[in-house]
Parts: structure tokens; sequence; C-alpha cells
């Protein structure tokens, strides 16, 4: 951490060059895990997941009967926990069982009226259950300016995850170099096209002076 002449504290963050992306958080983690590995000070690393989005998972079909049972159970979890904080309070072993017994009924069934009640006025517009998440389209890791070159060349020494793929890099990582070989070869590669071309042009110009001849006349 850094400082500015006016005493705030200036985040390395703005310091830091992408060095590759991933389409998925572990793979992210298994590239600085492997930096890690080989010695690479990982303080100077960090994973940014761009693109964010949410997801939301169904697990199962939502009825009333579904909704009171799971108000049921979560209804008996919070009575037990309650029985056993009144039961310390207790001077008999049998008050004791007694009072978290009455607890773990008494919130099983007020958690079952409460999931019944409340799914039913929803109306049917929710009869289904879910589960959601955030999570991220590109997972960028991140290092500093300094250190790019030195985590490159231990990244390309190991072997890549075979399950991941590498996201292509935004236009703002910087320009995309080529190979001075591809940039010889590339001409040469076009001007084939054109040499035909001129051939056919001298043939069919060929073929049109001979039609303008008078027919009794042979070139």
């Amino acid at each position: 951490m850094q400082y500015s002449p006016a005493g705030g504290p200036v985040s390395m963050a703005a310091d830091r060059r992408l060095l590759v992306s991933y389409d998925n958080y572990t793979a992210a983690q298994r590239a600085v895990d492997t930096l890690s590995d080989a010695g690479f000070p990982v303080e100077n690393t960090a994973i940014v997941g761009s693109d964010l989005r949410l997801e939301e998972t169904v697990t199962g079909r939502l009825t009333n009967g579904r909704a009171a049972l799971s108000g049921l159970i979560t209804g008996a979890v919070f009575g037990f926990v309650v029985g056993l904080f009144l039961g310390l309070f207790t001077s008999t072993t049998t008050s004791f069982f007694g009072l978290v017994l009455w607890s773990i009924l008494w919130g099983a069934i007020a958690g079952a009226a409460f999931g019944f009640t409340s799914h039913a006025f929803t109306g049917g517009t929710r009869d289904f259950s879910s589960r959601s998440s955030i999570v991220a389209g590109r997972y960028d890791v991140l290092v500093a300016s300094s250190l790019l070159d030195q985590a490159q060349a231990l990244l390309q020494g190991g072997a890549p995850p075979a399950d991941t793929v590498v996201v292509q890099r935004p236009p703002t990582a910087g320009p995309v170099t080529t190979s001075p070989a591809a940039a010889d070869t590339a001409p040469q590669a076009a001007a084939y096209p054109a040499e035909e071309d001129r051939a056919v042009d001298q043939a069919q110009a060929r073929d049109d002076d001979r039609a303008d001849l008078p027919r009794g006349r042979r070139p």
C-alpha cells in the first residue's frame, strides 16, 4: 500500500496488468496456485471477475405441503436451540428434557404454519424452489506490471489445465503483436490470385482480337 502526497492510501490495483483470463474461477485459482508453487510473490496478484450475472438454479417444485414441511424442519431446529438455551436455567434433568421437547414441538408447529401461510399468500405465482448465485463470465488474473514477464514465464512453463478455456484478451490489454515471418508470408500469399487474374485477362483479350478479324482472313 502506497500513500499519496495528500496523505491518503493509494491502491496497487492501478499498477496491475492482465496475465491471463479464464472462463471459470477454478482455472484462475489453479493459475495463481501454480505461481505460488514456483515461488512467485502471489501477494502481487489478484483475481477479478468480469461480466457478472445472476444465475438462479431451480431445485424443484414447491407446493403448500412442501412449504409446510420446510417450515416445520426450520422451526424444529430453531425450537431445539431455544430449548437448549432455556434448559440451562432448569434445576432438574427432567425439566431440561421436557423444556427442550416442548420447544421443538412448538417450533415445528409454528414453522409449519408460517411456511404454509406464506406460500399460500403467493397465489401460485412462484410454485418452485431455487438457489441464486452471482457468477462471472470471465476471470482475469492480474499481476503487478513489474512482475508481468516473470509471471508469464512461470505460467507458460507449467502444464495448462485440461478442462479450462482461455478467454481472449480484451482490447484494453494491449496491442496484439505478430511475428516477422507471418508478416513476410502474407503479401506472397495474396500475390497468387493476382497473377491468375492477369493470365485470364490476357487470354480473353486474344480471343477478342481474333473475333474482330474479317471472316475471310486468317491470322
